[in-house]
């Protein structure tokens, strides 16, 4: 069902949009929960080091699709809420082609560079044939995670957050299953791992993409949409170019970090490779509900209401510092518990302990990304994509630099993981201060009015 978040409080209204968003992201990242989990538990500390290292540069593909998903929601929530339906369906149809392009170009390039991108991060020898099926597999189904990423982006853009949690749910506890099935029960190692993940998106995509055809047959238009516009593709791309170089360069700079923590050796390595699971967890789930914010605000300027923009904010960050409260005390009091989720009487007590302190040292930071996510939102939602890219960029930057420098002191392996509340206290001062700077012009038209 399609919802106008144009009308009603807007807490209310946020929070039952946002609300099914985020248990749609619980449930999409235990596809990669599960690969690791199965992957450590059933086949030992090599394989889920190499789901982990492959990981990493399935991020950077991930990228290009999250920046598509974005790009689509924002330009068509804006024109949801301008009620102009024929565009609408036109930004539509100029995504999906336009997504059908570089979705194989990607491939082209994925399936050419792929093993030389894991030498590229020292990938260890004893890893590097389980890492390359892993990613070869994933790059197969990247028309699955595009247009998938795409058609979440238009149930969300038209206030539907609800149809994208249902096949989610059902999607990741079949990926569950058959991931157990395909490595246990079949023997086909970090393979079956892959292919499962491969054909539960599969299933969703389609199913995804089904619902959005039917969504816009429900949608009258004045006029014929077009299949394809230029104008449109510029208007997302504005929107689309910038997220998707934001999620590249974390992703590459994730992929750089991979690189310096490699050569610490397997055992941290698989300790990254777990907990790094439930840090992206979080960080995810605040992106969604940032994503939510985004909506909320592109349909409320697309309908003329820029003073709902500052509520829908304080009730976003209201819902992520709740959300905080839970992921802190978890990680903080029985970190060991959960990574032991991963690991089997193989694998060496480093690992956990490595991955403990991780979450141990990140987990109490939570607030301050959250903060930074919040204030994102309302970027993206009124186009201010400069300071966007200004704020994420300085974060990763500072991450990356700093790992390198503080890993080869004395901290060794801890100094990588200082690096990153540090880059996500200045990302989030910087954000916080762009969102003032665009709340107070956007409502400033609405001020003198009520003074003339």
């Amino acid at each position: 069902m399609n919802q106008d978040l144009t009308v009603g409080k807007p807490q209310k209204v946020l929070w039952a949009f946002c609300l099914p968003l985020f248990g749609s992201i619980l449930f999409q990242q235990l596809y990669t929960i599960a690969d690791s989990l199965v992957a450590g538990k059933f086949i030992g500390e090599d394989a889920l080091a190499a789901v982990g290292n492959g990981y990493e540069i399935t991020l950077v593909f991930l990228a290009f699709a999250i920046g598509c998903n974005v790009g689509c929601s924002v330009v068509v929530a804006r024109l949801f809420g301008a009620a102009r339906y024929g565009d609408l369906k036109t930004a539509v149809y100029t995504t999906l082609l336009s997504c059908a392009a570089l979705c194989g170009a990607l491939m082209l390039l994925g399936f050419v560079f792929c093993k030389s991108l894991l030498l590229a991060i020292r990938t260890p020898e004893s890893l590097l044939a389980d890492s390359s099926l892993y990613l070869y597999i994933y790059i197969g189904s990247l028309p699955f995670v595009f247009f998938y990423n795409v058609a979440t982006g238009i149930f969300s853009a038209l206030g539907d957050s609800k149809t994208p949690f249902y096949f989610l749910a059902a999607s990741s506890l079949a990926n569950i299953g058959m991931d157990v099935l395909f490595v246990k029960t079949f023997q086909m190692g970090v393979a079956g791992v892959a292919w499962a993940t491969f054909l539960c998106q599969g299933v969703s995509c389609i199913l995804g993409v089904v619902c959005v055809f039917y969504k816009l047959s429900r949608i009258p238009a004045a006029e014929k949409p077009s299949v394809f516009s230029k104008s449109i593709l510029r208007d997302i791309a504005a929107i689309a170019v910038p997220s998707i170089l934001q999620q590249s360069f974390i992703s590459v700079g994730n992929v750089v970090i991979q690189g310096v923590i490699n050569p610490f050796g397997p055992s941290v390595m698989a300790g990254y490779a777990a907990a790094v699971k439930y840090n992206n967890l979080v960080i995810t789930s605040f992106t969604t509900i940032s994503n939510g914010v985004s909506n909320f605000t592109a349909q409320n300027m697309g309908a003329g209401k820029p003073e709902r923009v500052a509520k829908g904010f304080w009730a976003g960050l209201t819902l992520v510092f709740s959300i905080t409260l839970v992921f802190t005390a978890l990680y903080c009091s029985i970190p060991q518990y959960l990574l032991r989720l991963f690991t089997n009487e193989s694998t060496t007590e480093a690992a956990v302990s490595e991955g403990t302190r991780i979450l141990r040292i990140f987990s109490p930071f939570y607030c301050v990304i959250a903060l930074k996510l919040a204030a994102d939102g309302i970027l993206r939602g009124t186009g201010r994509m400069r300071y966007f890219m200004i704020a994420t960029f300085t974060d990763l930057t500072l991450r990356v630099a700093l790992a390198v420098v503080l890993s080869s002191t004395a901290l060794g392996s801890l100094g990588i993981w200082l690096a990153w509340p540090l880059g996500w206290i200045v990302a989030a001062v910087l954000s916080v201060l762009f969102y003032q700077k665009v709340n107070r012009t956007i409502t400033r038209p609405a001020r003198a009015a009520l003074k003339s």
